[in-house]
């Protein structure tokens, strides 16, 4: 299922969007560049099952072409060339990594392509770069550590030491942190992407006089990570966003991760129906809990399906306007777009727990409530 290039077809139309007269009446086709192999693999199968799930249930036709971008700029930047120029793709959508986004997103809404990006938010597209063409369906990069810089605060945290790596997701990780944290900084590291050794960091941190370690390393790094710092004997609590306490990570972590606060914009215990129905339908299709990245995946395509059903593609403006008006049922619950196309939304404290013999989470608090971000205020679409 990983191959690249796999073309996913959904052939039936659902009856109510042939009644409507605005809506798309021939094959929609979407580019998915997203990681299917290497370290950050687990996060772009997730983002794409969820997608080609939520496709799967609406019956609409959607022309789903997916590519593997191996985690590295320049293959995504080919693939995203010929999507656009051989393929003809009309929407593009599946990029994890805030590197590869950036080499791929503003040449793509330059040529006129809509991007829907159902995981990486850069900060650097959310203010004066940001373009009516692209919207982010998951949250700016520096939104679930603002939360957790705010959590730091009403747990008591007051000297933390804080780590992510250095790439643009994790410089806006660290200043997403900051924002909101109010103590002192034991210590501030940029680590190596890709990164899985950790021991001269964790040395760092048993010397530093820190209360609180706050770290950002997505997939394969932070199972790393979390496993070393198990086995290093530091005992000091560890705060995180989602990325690094995910269902996918969870099961490789095991009992180093129980109890851990972690913030997110939505879990699987969510009380709404969506999210109850999207949460058993994933698991009987895959055979596995949905992660973050799955339901992003998801409810990236029931936005697409949304507007699908009011535009044709082909009248770009009509289409963006179905887009931002976001009428579709999110496994979040309440969602809805800022002026940047960036959404606004509540963020949760989540715990790591075990049921049976699966590790997962549970809501514990709310974080934050209907936050954007820092950055809309720049944007100069209203």
């Amino acid at each position: 299922m990983t191959r690249k290039g796999w073309v996913v077809g959904a052939a039936m139309m659902l009856a109510l969007g042939l009644t409507q007269a605005s809506a798309q009446d021939s094959a929609l086709k979407v580019g998915m560049i997203t990681t299917l192999s290497g370290g950050g693999a687990g996060l772009g199968i997730d983002v794409r099952d969820g997608f080609l799930l939520a496709v799967k249930q609406a019956g609409v036709p959607i022309d789903v072409v997916v590519e593997d971008d191996q985690r590295k700029p320049d293959i995504a930047v080919q693939l995203a060339d010929k999507l656009i120029q051989s393929d003809k793709v009309d929407v593009m959508t599946g990029i994890i990594f805030s590197n590869l986004a950036m080499a791929v997103i503003p040449s793509a809404v330059a040529q006129g392509k809509i991007y829907l990006s159902p995981n990486a938010g850069p900060s650097q597209l959310a203010g004066p770069g940001c373009n009516p063409n692209y919207f982010n369906v998951a949250w700016q990069n520096d939104n679930l550590h603002e939360a957790a810089g705010a959590y730091a605060n009403s747990a008591g945290h007051s000297n933390s030491f804080i780590l992510a790596p250095n790439y643009p997701a994790g410089q806006d990780a660290l200043t997403g942190y900051k924002r909101f944290y109010e103590g002192e900084l034991a210590g501030e590291l940029y680590t190596a992407l890709g990164q899985t050794d950790y021991a001269a960091e964790i040395a760092q941190i048993r010397a530093s006089g820190a209360d609180s370690v706050f770290f950002f390393l997505p997939g394969g790094m932070g199972i790393s990570f979390l496993k070393q710092y198990a086995d290093s004997g530091v005992d000091m609590p560890v705060i995180g966003p989602a990325f690094s306490f995910d269902q996918g990570i969870l099961q490789a972590v095991g009992d180093a991760a129980l109890g851990v606060r972690n913030t997110s914009q939505w879990s699987k215990d969510l009380d709404n129906p969506t999210n109850a129905a999207f949460v058993e339908s994933f698991q009987a299709e895959y055979g596995r809990l949905p992660s973050l990245y799955a339901s992003q995946g998801f409810d990236t395509a029931n936005l697409l399906i949304s507007a699908m059903g009011k535009a044709d593609v082909a009248d770009a403006d009509a289409f963006r306007a179905a887009l931002k008006e976001a009428d579709f049922d999110s496994t979040r619950g309440a969602f809805k777009f800022n002026t940047n196309q960036h959404p606004v939304q509540d963020i949760y404290v989540r715990e790591v727990v075990k049921e049976g013999d699966v590790f997962t989470n549970r809501i514990v608090a709310t974080a934050l409530r209907e936050r954007g971000d820092a950055y809309a205020a720049d944007c100069p679409m209203e």
